[in-house]
């Protein structure tokens, strides 16, 4: 029996899975970390941390699973994107890496767009320039911290970060890559034009790999450290969303998945590049070779449940305590009892801004048509469906640029709610289903690792063989128009709110 390892290095924690070639997991273990805050809209954190976090899950699910490292023949990472690591000339990390979440490079993003022109970066980035993105954090610490940047002399990503210290190589792949602002989407390598544009050593950036490909093995030292054989391949592996697609089987035109987590996400594969020229959705490259997904995004998904949740529903939350059960469980329960439209009351998911596909930092969220009739049950469901409107909206931005999915698999906490996968069903007009495996990226880049290795021959069918699907829930036909009618509603409150969110926010 052959073995694949999946690393999933997140943002509060790395998780380690070590799966059979058939993809069950076998054993798992996860190491948490802190995030450092040194300002408002700063986020941090310690490289040494995820690369002593992964030698020690991988040592525990050895141990757990009591499997011969002989037979761990491959391993993938899975990683928060958009992570800048810079490091020294002898490997040393230089400072804290500024991730994903950090906001500070506001200023950053102008000068990208004032040097390279909004449009033009957008056909060889396929997005614009965001705070979240690498590019911004490099020119951040150029600007501010210009002792360190003299120093740098190579710029990795989170996940390969941990790669260079289990292999020794300065890798990445296309898919992680791709949210650097770097790279030449439509092409798959670095862009020439951007770095001479941005004044940017070439030379600082790791070589760029498809993610089922081989970019090396464990070193001797990391062999020592985690239990592992120096034989054990290792992939180019996945950006954290790219791997979830793979881990719930979205490697085919006409498949897609929607996560519910604190923000939400409509992530549809597409094998003919799809870049939309208003920047509303990403457009990356994806872990299968020669294709890209499109991706759309809702700040305040999950978010606004669990908002409501904490300051209006205490009952439900004793209640639950009390029963031993899940206090969403009973709010879906009262949820259910309010009918479709909640009586006439909508809500606008906006708690933390929206990016698909408005892309405005200023609106916030509402309750839009409350009266004295409604209820806790009309609330519940009203941010359901405004969740759930939200997300239509980013399907429809992928719908416009030609990318049409046929079914969708429902992922995150949220994913979890029949009632709200119904929802899905309803308003996307397509079935809505769960995959039987849940560990999604780290199965994701367990897979790559799988095709790595030559356990299976690509992708797609590696993913046919490992993945196993639930049964789908199909649109109810009744349900359809109604949803339709509310819907249109809903899409008319951004704009009616425009000018009213820019005056709140200046006061």
């Amino acid at each position: 029996m052959k073995y694949v390892l999946g690393i999933d290095l997140g943002t509060s924690g790395t998780k380690t899975v070590l799966f059979t070639q058939e993809g069950t997991a076998v054993a798992s273990a996860t190491v948490e970390y802190p995030m450092y805050q040194p300002h408002n809209g700063w986020a941090e954190q310690d490289p040494m941390d995820w690369y002593n976090a992964a030698v020690s899950t991988i040592r525990t699910v050895l141990e757990k699973s009591g499997v011969s490292r002989r037979d761990v023949v491959s391993l993938g990472i899975s990683g928060q994107m958009h992570g800048l690591v810079m490091l020294d000339a002898q490997g040393k990390v230089l400072r804290r890496s500024i991730i994903w979440c950090d906001q500070r490079t506001a200023k950053e993003c102008d000068e990208i767009h004032e040097k390279m022109g909004k449009a033009r970066l957008i056909e060889i980035t396929a997005n614009p320039a965001l705070t979240g993105f690498t590019l911004s954090k490099i020119l951040w610490v150029r600007n501010n911290e210009p002792e360190i940047y003299a120093k740098c002399r190579h710029i990795l990503l989170p996940k390969d970060f941990v790669r260079y210290m289990l292999t020794g190589d300065f890798a990445t792949e296309v898919s992680d890559a791709s949210g650097m602002q770097l790279l030449d989407v439509p092409g798959r390598c670095w862009s020439a034009e951007l770095l001479k544009t941005m004044d940017i050593e070439a030379d600082f950036l790791a070589k760029v790999y498809e993610s089922p490909e081989v970019t090396g093995h464990i070193s001797k030292a990391a062999a020592e450290l985690t239990g592992l054989s120096e034989d054990t391949l290792v992939v180019g592996g996945a950006g954290d969303n790219a791997a979830a697609a793979v881990g719930t089987g979205v490697v085919e035109d006409g498949k897609a998945f929607t996560t519910i987590g604190t923000s939400g996400v409509v992530f549809a594969h597409t094998s003919q590049l799809a870049i939309d020229p208003k920047g509303r959705v990403h457009t990356f490259c994806c872990a299968v070779p020669g294709a890209w997904h499109v991706m759309g995004v809702t700040q305040g998904a999950g978010l606004s449940l669990k908002w409501f949740r904490d300051n209006f529903c205490v009952a439900e939350k004793e209640a639950a305590a009390q029963m031993g059960t899940d206090p969403y469980d009973l709010m879906n329960k009262e949820a259910a009892q309010s009918p479709i439209g909640s009586n006439k009351l909508l809500y606008a998911p906006y708690l933390m801004g929206e990016r698909t596909p408005h892309l405005d930092a200023d609106c916030r969220g509402m309750f839009f048509g409350l009266s004295a009739m409604h209820t806790r049950r009309d609330l519940l469901r009203a941010v359901m469906e405004g969740v759930t409107f939200s997300l239509a909206d980013c399907l429809g931005v992928l719908k416009e640029m030609g990318v049409e999915p046929e079914s969708m698999l429902a992922c995150g906490g949220g994913g979890k709610s029949p009632l709200w996968r119904q929802m899905l069903a309803d308003v996307f007009a397509c079935p809505v289903a769960t995959t039987v495996n849940t560990e999604g990226p780290a199965l994701g880049v367990a897979i790559l690792a799988g095709v790595g290795a030559g356990l299976y021959p690509s992708v797609p069918e590696a993913c046919r063989a490992m993945i196993q699907v639930n049964p789908a829930q199909q649109p109810i036909e009744e349900n359809l128009a109604p949803y339709a009618r509310v819907y249109s509603v809903y899409r008319q409150l951004y704009t009616a709110n425009r000018e009213v969110f820019k005056a709140l926010a200046q006061i």
